[in-house]
């Protein structure tokens, strides 16, 4: 009877040593820890891991859809009314992306690559042909009226030169030439004065299997925040576009890795050399893809928002003093002086006179908003959709009888829709990863449920040790026959 009554006692103060113990780990975060540990120790840019191998050929198919604005009434917006534009595509090419020229440097704590990009058409995946005609702004001729619209005699020599040979303000070409490059009959002709101007043009012109510049990235050997983070672009530690330091500045990933462990609270920064600067998004909801856990971060609207929204974007206002509203970027200064503004499609998150000034302007969230899916465990991101408008300003200018009597405004060219969702392969990976790491943060609450199921049994014992015995007496019956 002893032995019987120690055995319950015993379970009862195991039960409770076991639920302290299971208490302290939770406050202690003991397993989180290891688990986290682990992970910044593999996930580094080193030969041989699988967070290398993933960022120098990522296996996820990337696809980028082009959308054109076909302009319907050309004749109408010359005489200053609303251009009226159809929208076209998508145009999908299948996009590859390996990093190359690959070498380590400063004991392996920094990595230099390029990381050409290549573009294959997918015609199953495209509503249209790459022989559809698209009719558009004459970017080029509006770059070079702009740049001598102050030049009497040069202006007056190169209108007359348009007129003769019918070149105006809006051109028809295919989408093919549009984006990959046409030989322009405006720039060959005053390649004859400048031998060492190229009279090609397009969106995309020379980008075909070509990079963007060389970089040099952190591994995260040294600090896992540094994972994959920009350290140079082109040798230089930052831009020279901009009339600020800050605006000037390369700051985090180039948006294709992150570094492991995000959590909600965190700004992620990117370079894109698409924008010619630095932003960064924040987090906004929890999502699944594929049964793999994510955080989606979006850019918030102050990143494109001018300087009475945002003063820090001063510096984006060029040449300085000269900004424009919320919602766009002017580029020219990185475009050889190129009138483009970009912002996002339908001029999403833009004041809402762009979309106004333009017949066929629709912004929706869903639809033109860019994203990006992160497992905030490891930082691969799962999903994104990077989207982009091209667009150029037109104004009317008194030199050049080819604008006729436009309104001033910012003309939508076409967006970009760039897109990747993480493939079975390696969703498959990632859940068994996520899967692990889910038993190993939950180990704790799995010794707590065990010290409660004790204490329950130790309960039960302890009620049917107090239940006395009946004596040979009470257990007669209280009627006999």
């Amino acid at each position: 009877m002893v032995t019987k009554s120690c055995c319950i006692y015993s379970t009862g103060v195991l039960s409770i040593l076991i639920l302290i113990a299971g208490i302290a780990l939770v406050l202690s975060q003991v397993f989180p820890n290891i688990l986290y540990n682990r992970i910044k120790q593999e996930i580094v840019l080193k030969n041989g891991t699988d967070a290398f191998e993933i960022w120098q050929d990522p296996p996820p198919p990337v696809y980028i859809q082009f959308y054109f604005f076909n302009l319907t009434n050309p004749d109408e917006v010359l005489a200053g009314e609303r251009p009226a534009v159809l929208q076209l595509g998508p145009y999908t090419y299948r996009e590859y992306r390996p990093m190359e020229n690959v070498r380590f440097l400063e004991n392996g704590t920094k990595v230099v690559a390029v990381n050409p990009k290549t573009y294959v058409f997918e015609p199953n995946m495209t509503n249209g042909s790459e022989d559809d005609l698209i009719r558009t702004a004459n970017i080029p001729a509006m770059t070079v009226m702009e740049k001598f619209a102050d030049h009497s005699f040069i202006s007056r020599f190169i209108s007359d030169y348009m007129k003769g040979v019918g070149i105006g303000l809006f051109v028809t070409y295919t989408v093919r030439d549009l984006l990959w490059g046409y030989q322009d009959p405006l720039l060959h002709a005053l390649q004859t004065f400048d031998h060492s101007l190229d009279d090609n043009f397009g969106l995309f012109y020379k980008m075909n299997g070509t990079g963007d510049g060389e970089y040099v990235f952190f591994t995260g050997e040294d600090n896992y925040q540094d994972f994959a983070r920009v350290d140079l672009w082109n040798d230089e530690s930052s831009l020279k576009w901009w009339s600020t330091d800050e605006c000037n500045m390369i700051n985090g990933t180039n948006g294709a890795a992150f570094h492991p462990v995000i959590t909600k609270k965190e700004t992620l920064y990117m370079f894109s050399s698409d924008l010619c600067r630095s932003l960064y998004a924040l987090y906004e909801q929890e999502v699944n893809v594929k049964g793999i856990p994510g955080y989606r971060f979006v850019p918030p609207s102050e990143v494109f928002a001018n300087l009475t929204v945002n003063p820090a974007n001063a510096g984006f206002c060029v040449p300085a003093g000269n900004c424009l509203g919320s919602g766009l970027l002017n580029i020219s200064a990185c475009k050889q002086g190129a009138p483009i503004i970009m912002s996002s499609p339908h001029f999403y998150q833009a004041d809402e006179k762009f979309a106004k000034d333009i017949f066929g302007m629709n912004p929706k969230k869903e639809d033109h908003e860019t994203t990006i899916d992160i497992n905030p465990l490891t930082g691969i991101v799962i999903r994104a959709a990077k989207r982009l408008q091209v667009n150029v300003y037109l104004e009317k200018i008194t030199a050049f009888s080819q604008t006729g009597d436009i309104k001033t405004l910012v003309y939508p060219i076409m967006f970009l829709n760039e897109s990747v969702v993480i493939d079975e392969d390696s969703a498959k990976k990632l859940r068994a990863v996520v899967d692990m790491g889910n038993v190993v943060i939950n180990i704790p609450f799995i010794v707590i449920g065990l010290g409660i199921l004790m204490g329950v049994v130790f309960l039960v014992l302890m009620c049917r040790q107090r239940v006395p015995e009946s004596t040979p007496a009470e257990r007669q019956p209280l009627l006999t026959s």
